[in-house]
């Protein structure tokens, strides 16, 4: 915690301070270590690490740590010999220097009690990490000292560097005397409160400045209306000034003058509270901006133990890898911050276990020994985007084409014809991994599923890209802030709803001409694809979608496999967005992220989209889709609807096209069961039907449409290879209103058997 975070810093003991001392001194330690063993005479880094050490050193005497006055005054003399030319900082050296900084910063995480107990425990790690360093130009090859362990970093709750882990003897010794304390979550949990009750009123403040718009505008209506009262009063004046009668002009004349200040009034008026407004939308706007700067953190603030995490894993493996970080000073929205930390330390573990090389591997490759991975973050077209490269030996594509063919995921076919970006896609999915054995550490595709969806939690995407031999390249987008969110505001039963614009692919209107059903469920051709289409009513569980229109609104929502048109009542258009929490009472509601208060001050539930595909898979799974009517059936459609059912895909499509090119509009389904689904939810005028097909024949489904309700007087067509006269006087029994056989009929008896039932395609 910083004075400038807090202000008062009285209300810490000594220790506190101490502690606060030894988290930012230590990673200037690190950070120093680190930068020497890339660079070699960094003389600024040597002299940034002089002056914490010191620093460390007065600290630590005036809370009567010795131990730790002893570790950084080893550490100074070091540094100094370093500066003098003396000593070079060789990477067992700066092993057994990191040594010292984390058995530092795990001391000044103890509580009070703790400290004795932990001393006592680990005094035989801390003699030894004592004469290292004291003896450290003398330090053999390779070190005495294990390197340390390789860190993890931890999420950082508050806007305070994460420090690295200490030795794994001294870690372990922690765990069970003193577990690390964090004093400043108090104060850091108040102010994401304040953070987060400031954003609340600016967006209440920018929506009523955005209230003064309709209020304006019925200003402008009365100068309108005062302006055509006054154009009669003038008219009249004239009229009154050709007659005789004196008083009458003087009256007219009069009235005529009292206008004009009026008039000047109400326009002057309407200037002022037109300025007035423009103020106050920038003065609220200002305020949320400012706000949202609060809320940003310098992307360092979660990645500065990386290059230490990177390093140390790399030395465990006989590996040499360097981690740059371009853009530390990148701001992103802390709650983000904290929330892809995991994913990054994941993609970067990745890549020093699998895809870099020993120096002796890639120096045969023709590449220096040691490897680089660039983490790097910037804003573009106003997202966030972070990018992961190395120049390992990057992925297969053929192991992963052969991998999806052995775990049986696609036909050897199939894979062949999978392009690189395909296969990539794999990666993603859970378990799947190329290595033989997995290990701790990592394994390329082991947990990129749980990275894909961590990042598609935060409305982001990410996409992978590999060149075999060259590198590895890891590609993130993100918004910048989760608390200003860019929507598309649709209408949805009468209600207003918002999805976020970053996880809608585009909005459409589909002529109702253009949907055609399958299997109950319809489609639409979007670009080539038959894209389903789903009721967002229905999918909220607020009722049937009833359209009048002869087109639907639709959001194209997901990807891949997973891709549906959502149809909604209606489309707004899109706004920037305060978002606002739901309250804990409700827990968490399915298919609704958070809410938010439109321009007008109109309330608007924000569309968990992740949530809703799942919601939309499930409703599929159960197969209990409803298809989309229409609210206006006295205006109904003109062309009548015809549904073929029959199992043959032969006899559905020539019957199908047949229909279709007499100006029929004509769904399809595979069997009676499918027929069965179909003709409850649709509006057909007339059903054809086979006899013999699987789950339930033709003569059951004609049966069941003609006891329904509803149905009974839709007319049915028997299409059979049976002509017996038995099986004709079956089907005309169960009340089928034409029976015709397969064998005999062509074209033109089939459009004459619909012609005599419904008539013409055309109403």
């Amino acid at each position: 915690m910083s004075q400038d975070n807090n202000g008062d810093l009285s209300q810490f003991s000594m220790l506190d301070l101490f502690r606060m001392e030894a988290e930012s001194q230590t990673q200037i330690l690190t950070d120093g270590l680190l930068a020497m063993e890339r660079l070699k005479d960094d003389a600024g880094a040597v002299e940034s690490m002089m002056r914490a050490a010191h620093s460390i050193k007065g600290a630590a005497a005036i809370v009567g740590l010795e131990v730790v006055v002893q570790l950084a005054h080893g550490m100074e003399d070091a540094f100094v010999a370093a500066q003098r030319g003396k000593l070079a900082l060789t990477p067992n050296r700066v092993d057994a220097l990191l040594a010292g900084v984390d058995l530092i910063l795990q001391l000044s995480r103890l509580q009070d009690s703790g400290v004795e107990g932990w001393l006592g425990a680990n005094a035989a790690l801390i003699r030894k990490t004592l004469d290292t360093i004291a003896n450290i130009a003398f330090l053999p090859e390779p070190a005495n000292l294990a390197p340390p362990a390789p860190p993890m970093p931890s999420p950082v709750p508050a806007p305070v560097p994460s420090p690295a882990p200490a030795a794994p003897e001294a870690s372990a010794a922690a765990a069970e005397e003193a577990p690390p304390i964090a004093p400043r979550a108090p104060a850091v949990l108040k102010t994401a409160q304040n953070f987060d009750r400031l954003l609340s009123l600016a967006s209440e403040s920018r929506i009523n400045a955005h209230q003064m718009h309709p209020f304006i505008q019925d200003l402008q209506r009365f100068k309108r209306n005062q302006s055509s009262l006054f154009a009669l009063v003038e008219q009249l004046h004239e009229a009154i000034a050709n007659s005789s009668d004196a008083g009458l002009k003087e009256k007219s004349l009069l009235a005529l003058q009292k206008t004009h200040p009026l008039k000047q009034f109400v326009l002057e008026h309407i200037a002022d509270i037109e300025a007035y407004e423009r103020r106050l939308l920038a003065v609220s706007q200002n305020m949320v901006d400012e706000v949202l700067t609060l809320r940003m953190r310098p992307f360092r603030d979660g990645v500065q133990a990386f290059p230490r995490m990177v390093r140390d894993l790399a030395r465990g493996m006989g590996k040499e890898v360097q981690l740059q970080i371009i853009g530390e000073d990148t701001l992103v929205d802390r709650d983000i911050l904290a929330k892809i930390e995991s994913p990054l330390n994941h993609m970067l573990r990745n890549s020093v276990d699998h895809g870099m090389d020993t120096p002796a591997g890639r120096i045969a490759a023709g590449k220096p020994g040691a490897g680089i991975i660039i983490l790097e973050a910037k804003h573009r077209a106003g997202m966030l985007s972070i990018e992961i490269s190395d120049d390992g030996r990057g992925v297969d594509l053929e192991k992963i084409r052969a991998k999806v063919v052995e775990r049986k995921m696609a036909s050897e076919q199939m894979a062949a014809s999978l392009s690189p970006a395909e296969l990539l896609e794999f990666l993603f999915l859970p378990a799947f991994s190329l290595k033989e054995s997995t290990t701790e550490i990592s394994g390329r595709g082991v947990g990129l599923d749980i990275v894909h969806e961590t990042i598609r939690a935060q409305n982001g995407t990410v996409r992978i890209e590999s060149e075999l031999g060259v590198g590895f390249r890891t590609c993130i987008t993100l918004p910048l802030t989760q608390s200003i969110v860019r929507a598309l505001v649709v209408d949805i039963k009468g209600e207003a709803y918002a999805v976020p614009i970053v996880q809608v692919e585009r909005v459409a209107k589909v002529p109702r001409a253009a949907i055609h059903t399958l299997e109950s469920k319809q489609f639409f051709d979007l670009g080539g694809e038959h894209l389903g289409l789903v009721s967002a009513s229905q999918v909220l569980e607020l009722g049937d979608t009833d359209t009048g229109s002869d087109e639907l609104a639709v959001v194209v929502i997901g990807s891949g496999a997973r891709r549906y048109a959502l149809v909604v009542q209606g489309i707004r258009g899109e706004q920037s967005l305060a978002v606002q929490a739901l309250d804990p009472t409700f827990g968490k509601m399915r298919d609704i992220s958070a809410a938010a208060l439109l321009d007008d001050g109109e309330p608007v539930l924000i569309l968990d989209v992740p949530d809703l595909l799942l919601s939309i898979d499930k409703l599929l799974h159960e197969g209990g889709l409803h298809q989309l009517t229409r609210s206006d059936q006295a205006g109904r459609r003109k062309t009548k609807r015809i549904l073929v059912v029959d199992d043959s895909l032969t006899v559905r499509e020539m019957e199908r096209k047949l229909l279709l090119g007499r100006g029929f509009l004509v769904d399809i389904a595979i069997d009676g069961i499918d027929g069965w689904n179909v003709v409850r939810s649709g509006d057909y005028d007339l059903v054809i039907t086979d006899v013999d097909m699987p789950r339930m024949d033709g003569i059951e489904l004609v049966t069941l449409i003609k006891k329904d309700i509803h149905l009974h007087k839709l007319p049915v067509m028997i299409v059979s290879y049976k002509d017996r006269p038995e099986d004709r006087a079956r089907g005309l029994s169960a009340g089928a209103d034409y029976y015709l056989t397969k064998g005999s009929f062509h074209d033109e008896t089939l459009l004459d058997a619909v012609s005599d039932l419904i008539g013409e395609a055309r109403i």
